[in-house]
């Protein structure tokens, strides 16, 4: 048993020595940053990134590479949520006000709720809620997940399979190991052919992640409480807690967010008056008792 122990150790500090050794490789082959850039490419970032790929260098720089140039004509930092806050009047998506019990950061999805039409908008609106998950998340977590409701999904409303494709592309590529888990809690048979289409866009990582969740199913359902206490979760997915989604509440929340982006990307004054100088979003919707 000490033998065992004692291997299992050892295996363990070589894996620590290579995933270093590959954290720095992949940082020389990526070679000099500035700006945002720079910023983005934090030691974490690299491991995220050789970790999507296997810790394969070449894979990973050329994904990391992939989404620093998508940053840079995207943009996502400098997104404000009075840019994007028509996009969430519906509430279709938007975080939650608690954490699973890894302390994970929870955003809401409501594809049943869709109020626009803009595929473009829509994924501005999806990658500010993204960044903002982020930016929320406590220390040493760096993962969030995700609820989805199907509520009001209908034939008429199902996504286009444009805006699952570009759904998928932005978390899986330029935002890699930032989804924990996600549970599509009760999908209507509409989305049955949908999905079998959208499954083909993930890669293996992203596909063993989705997880369905049907109330007659005990074994899901208990897969969905393991990662939540019935008192945070919504009535909505089998839980307790009674959420209504305000949209002036959240908008003063997501506002005052701006500033905390704002100030932690070293964005000027001036720019850190104009986000607040618009009104728009606080609090995600607390549990009603």
């Amino acid at each position: 048993m000490f033998l065992w122990r004692n291997n299992t150790s050892h295996d363990q500090e070589n894996d620590s020595l290579q995933h270093e050794s590959k954290i720095n490789e992949l940082k020389a082959t990526i070679g000099p940053l500035s700006g945002h850039s720079l910023q983005y490419c934090s030691d974490a970032c690299f491991r995220r990134y050789l970790d999507a790929r296997n810790w394969n260098v070449d894979k990973a720089k050329k994904m990391l590479e992939e989404t620093i140039k998508w940053r840079s004509t995207f943009k996502p930092e400098e997104i404000c949520w009075h840019e994007v806050a028509v996009e969430g009047e519906t509430g279709k998506i938007y975080r939650a006000n608690f954490h699973d019990r890894q302390g994970r950061t929870v955003l809401i999805l409501r594809p049943g709720m869709q109020n626009t039409k803009s595929i473009d908008n829509q994924m501005r609106h999806l990658t500010y809620l993204i960044e903002n998950a982020i930016l929320n998340l406590p220390e040493g977590q760096e993962q969030m997940a995700w609820l989805i409701d199907f509520t009001g999904l209908s034939i008429n409303n199902t996504p286009p399979i444009k805006s699952a494709r570009d759904t998928v592309n932005i978390l899986q590529n330029h935002y890699p190991e930032r989804l924990a888990v996600a549970f599509l809690y009760n999908p209507p048979r509409i989305f049955e052919a949908f999905w079998k289409i959208v499954k083909y866009f993930l890669d293996a990582k992203t596909f063993q992640k989705v997880k369905f969740v049907y109330p007659k199913d005990n074994d899901s359902v208990e897969l969905m409480r393991s990662y939540f206490d019935d008192e945070n979760l919504p009535t909505e997915f089998g839980g307790r807690a009674i959420l209504k989604y305000d949209h002036e509440v959240f908008s003063k929340l997501m506002t005052e967010d701006d500033a905390k982006a704002a100030s932690f990307w070293g964005f000027d004054k001036k720019l850190q008056q104009a986000i607040n100088g618009h009104h728009g979003a606080d609090g995600a919707p607390s549990p009603v008792s």
